[in-house]
């Protein structure tokens, strides 16, 4: 498949990067900074900032899907990455033919029905205050992902770790996972390839975990 990759720098986005090369995908990865990518001759790199898409719009056409790994490392102050990128991505797809997105989210945007009182506390309490400007503006970014034509996956995972791929992704498509801890970066990146062409999560919103 030819696939787009936007966040592609960031921790999941490598991986999704790498793992995609491997599988034998013709990838691009639209960037900052090309340099944090190395010199990887199977990739195609756009330099661009996914804020400002007069940088990649006219590359988006001719390609399978559309993998967004955005993220922001800004937790002090608000952010529109998620939500202005991800507009700017859906705004390019039109017209082009590419339909398929899958974007990432965070599990951490609700609290399960059941989840016990101590969990749901540090959640509520230290967790979704942590990230807290990232959260609001995943939450607009899902309204839009979920009201526009494109055919959408919301990944939905717990808290990521730099560990390895272990084969044994658990998933819950519009729903909950039961004992959702953390989830490698590198499982995610299974997931999210794995699931490109899988008909029954298109416009579906999906908890992934280990």
């Amino acid at each position: 498949m030819k696939l787009i990759v936007f966040g592609a720098t960031g921790g999941t986005g490598l991986q999704v990067v790498v793992r995609a090369l491997d599988a034998g995908h013709d990838v691009t990865a639209v960037v900052r900074d090309p340099a944090k990518l190395g010199g990887d001759t199977r990739l195609t790199v756009l330099q661009g900032d996914v804020l400002e898409p007069g940088t990649w719009r006219q590359d988006v056409g001719g390609h399978d899907a559309v993998l967004s790994c955005l993220g922001s490392r800004d937790r002090k102050h608000p952010t529109t990455v998620y939500s202005r990128g991800t507009a700017n991505i859906i705004d390019a797809m039109g017209g082009t033919g590419v339909r398929r997105l899958l974007c990432l989210s965070s599990a951490g945007l609700e609290i399960p029905p059941g989840t016990p009182p101590a969990q749901r506390l540090v959640t509520r309490l230290v967790i979704q205050r942590l990230y807290r400007y990232g959260y609001a503006d995943m939450a607009v970014m899902e309204r839009l992902v979920r009201a526009s034509a494109v055919d959408w996956t919301i990944i939905r995972p717990p808290m990521l770790t730099d560990g390895p791929s272990t084969g044994r992704q658990r998933a819950a498509i519009d729903g909950h996972l039961e004992g959702l801890r953390s989830v490698s970066r590198a499982d995610l990146a299974d997931y999210m390839l794995g699931h490109v062409e899988d008909h029954a999560t298109w416009g579906r919103t999906v908890e992934v975990g280990a």
